[in-house]
Order: C-alpha cells, then structure tokens, then sequence
C-alpha cells in the first residue's frame, strides 16, 4: 500500500496502489489528511461518526475525499485515524468513525486547505490489485 503526489502547479494530484478496496480508501483517507496536516502529531481524545455514498465507485470515493477536509475544517476536528466498512446494496455506502482531536494549527503543523476533489482525471482500476488517481483542488 502506498500513495505518491504526483506533480501539478496549483492542485494535488494523488495516485494510490493497495491491495483492495478498503485499503485504498484508507490510504486516500491519510494521503488527505496528511497534506492538510501532520496526522502523527494528532493524539486520540475523542471520535466523530460521518459516512459518505456513491452510485459507483467514482462517486463514493468523491463523497470519501470530501468528508475528510469537512471534519478537518469545518468542523475542526484533527484526524488521528479512521476505521470504516465499504457496504455494496444498491449502491455504495461508507459507515466511519474518526479518533483525534480538537485541531490546533499550530501544534498539527496545518499546511493547506483542501476546497474539493474533483472527478477530473479520477481513475479506479481493480486488477487484482487497486489503483487510484484523483486530484484534489487546493
């Protein structure tokens, strides 16, 4: 499992490979959290509950990469970590619980805000393996 930034003048380009699904929405989910801030400095001290939905993939993993910046900033709530289960009935569902803390700028190192994904250049491709691609507009 990994994740690179790949090169763009104003944006974040993000390219993940993992195992599976879950994995790789895991690892968006930190790639996210880690260009807005410095996730190891993030203690534990309390959970938030968030879902995202999609009709496809694409569309889940839309909802996925907004929720993070919203907690993040909007609702002000530093991201230690997140455990989560992908449902697949009519369409797709994510169910999350996020453990961190209050966000302080300061003590998180607080580098940029993330204003929305975008489904330009999205890829997902399962092949026995899963890849991503999305870029983020910062």
């Amino acid at each position: 499992m990994s994740y690179k930034f790949l090169d763009h003048a104003t944006d974040a380009i993000i390219e993940i490979t993992a195992k599976n699904l879950k994995e790789a929405f895991s690892v968006a989910a930190n790639a996210e959290i880690n260009l807005t801030l410095d996730q190891d400095k993030v203690e534990e001290r309390d959970q938030k509950e968030f879902s995202a939905q999609g009709k496809d993939l694409h569309y889940l993993l839309f909802s996925w990469l907004e929720e993070i910046p919203f907690l993040l900033i909007t609702e002000g709530f530093a991201i230690k970590r997140i455990e989560f289960d992908i449902e697949k009935n009519e369409d797709y569902k994510i169910r999350a619980k996020a453990y961190g803390e209050p966000l302080d700028f300061k003590k998180h190192n607080f580098k940029v805000e993330i204003k929305a994904p975008t489904f330009h250049g999205m890829e997902i491709k399962e092949n026995g393996q899963v890849y991503m691609r999305f870029l983020l507009d910062l």
